[in-house]
């Protein structure tokens, strides 16, 4: 790879210089073009240590290097106070097309980040006392592709829906339940929505509301989330844990590490030894658990199951509840590394540029399902992907359904359409590929044919930062923009038609590796990749 040779060069050029190279040498591109493919900041990294001034030093890399440039570089040059960058040929492009071809779309971009570490990833986790509203589907797009990525950054990943079934709210589900079976007004606080009155028509007469509705609900979820290719491994009952005497057991083991006590005929934790500005209440003094009890133990049952790392994807309301669970978890005597809790901002749904609701005990709400009947699963999914998850997100109902370049789903897919449609050419003209080690690739020199190159070669590095990052929707701009790059190249480039024949072949493997490329990107998101638009 580029970045192993440019690392190399300018390791000999450190030792030539009589200094010892570090361990790791950074590269990173710049972010703007003009100053060149590459850049180190090398030179400021270890000038101090060495008594150099750290521009004087990078002077003397450039100097070494420009007299001998590693392969495919073109010039070295300086930059502000210490940079060197690197400016290259073409060339080192063609390296990546064969690299993406050797790998394939099972192995380009597929790193080892994880190790193999065990995450157990919990998303959605919406109460079971009706549909799942579109907003939902933010948190389910969201997960699973995380979920996608971490998998192909070598984590064993697990996904998880926690059932918050016992409690007032499920109380109000099955009173409202049966109110309106009976042709009665729900009680106060219970729930209003049309899908109350359709299920208390089908449920049986003298059915329990409790268990039945609860039994509905989790259908429900299933299918509205299986329609937008989103199934997890495991579905948790809160109520299991209080069944099975995880609750009491948890709070037993926070009583031997001297981490809970008796106060005013409560029990607190002491989650000011963590941070907290004030300990919590585990249990009222009532004797019924508090929210966070079972949900230390929930906790605690994961890692039980072997789970290295929790990762939790939670609404930004949970916002003042974060600090109070890393605390139950740390006084369990687990690492701060071992939980991630990511916050999500809300979604506000416009159709004809009005904001249409979504909560669930109203009654009007917008039902992920009928959001996959208008748009389909994938527009659904890219178009909950677009954004970083902390930012609040408008989605324009109007604009999601329209097929044009305006619409950032079809602008994608119509890509792979077009990668297609040059096969199907192809076929039709009789013409295929030679095998890419006879085909020179050096025909490949149009600007349009190097940005697409540019762009394939990001991907690793991409995939890397949303892994690190926890930011799916770095994959999606990587996504759109390597659509961009496509359309540009099937406008100006013939592959097919008034062209040389060798031309054609090199054209044809570029168009080749521009698929793999986008396939991986488009399974990362969980979106298919459509052949014929």
């Amino acid at each position: 790879m580029i970045r192993d040779s440019l690392a190399a060069a300018l390791r000999a050029a450190l030792i030539e210089a009589g200094i010892e190279p570090p361990a790791e040498i950074h590269l990173e591109r710049p972010a703007r073009r003009v100053h060149g493919d590459w850049s180190s900041n090398v030179a400021m990294a270890t000038a101090k240590n060495n008594g150099r001034n750290p521009r004087d030093l990078a002077g003397e890399l450039v100097a070494t290097l420009n007299a001998s440039p590693p392969p495919h570089v073109a010039r070295v040059e300086i930059a502000g106070p210490g940079f060197v960058n690197f400016h290259l040929h073409g060339t080192w492009l063609y390296d990546v097309l064969g690299e993406i071809i050797d790998a394939g779309e099972d192995n380009y971009a597929r790193l080892d980040i994880g190790h193999g570490q065990r995450v157990n990833v919990e998303f959605v986790s919406a109460n079971p006392t009706g549909p799942l509203h579109a907003g939902g589907g933010r948190w389910a797009a969201f997960g699973d592709a995380l979920c996608r990525i971490l998998d192909r950054t070598g984590h064993v990943v697990h996904r998880e829906y926690y059932l918050n079934d016992r409690g007032v709210q499920m109380t109000l589900f099955a009173a409202s339940l049966a109110a309106r079976q009976a042709g009665l007004d729900v009680p106060e606080g219970g729930y209003v929505g049309e899908y109350i009155k359709e299920w208390a028509a089908e449920m049986p007469p003298g059915a329990d509301p409790a268990a039945w509705g609860y039994e509905r609900a989790k259908t429900d979820l299933r299918e509205s989330l299986a329609a937008v290719g989103v199934e997890f491994d495991t579905w948790f009952s809160e109520q299991s844990l209080a069944e099975g005497g995880a609750i009491d057991e948890t709070l037993a083991d926070l009583r031997a590490k001297k981490m809970a006590y008796d106060q005013d005929g409560a029990v607190w934790l002491r989650t000011t030894d963590f941070g907290d500005d004030k300990d919590r209440v585990l249990v009222k003094s009532d004797g019924e658990p508090t929210y966070l009890l079972p949900d230390i133990a929930y906790h605690r049952n994961k890692f039980a199951r072997g789970f290295d790392l929790l990762i939790d994807i939670w609404g930004a309301d949970h916002h003042g509840y974060v600090a109070r669970l890393q605390a139950g978890v740390l006084a369990l005597g687990h690492q701060p590394e071992e939980l991630e809790i990511i916050l999500g901002q809300l979604v506000v749904l416009v159709k004809d540029g009005q904001e249409v609701r979504l909560s669930k005990r109203a009654g009007e709400l917008v039902l992920l399902e009928d959001l996959v009947d208008a748009v389909g699963a994938d527009v659904a999914r890219l178009t909950f992907l677009l954004q970083s998850l902390d930012t609040r997100q408008t989605i324009d109902l109007d604009l999601i359904t329209t097929q044009s370049n305006e619409n950032p789903v079809f602008y994608v897919q119509y890509a792979n359409a077009r990668i297609h449609s040059i096969a199907r050419k192809a076929a039709a003209a009789g013409i295929t590929r030679a095998p890419l080690a006879e085909v020179d690739l050096s025909q490949l020199v149009h600007d349009r044919e190097f940005e697409l190159l540019r762009k394939l070669s990001e991907l690793p590095e991409v995939v890397a930062m949303a892994c690190h990052d926890r930011a799916p929707h770095k994959v999606t701009t990587w996504v759109r923009e390597l659509a961009e790059r496509f359309h540009g190249f099937y406008h100006d480039c013939y592959v097919i038609g008034d062209v040389p024949p060798e031309l054609t072949q090199a054209r044809l493997w570029l168009v080749e590796s521009a698929q793999i490329g986008l396939g991986i990107g488009l399974d990362l998101l969980g979106v298919s990749a459509p052949e014929a638009m």
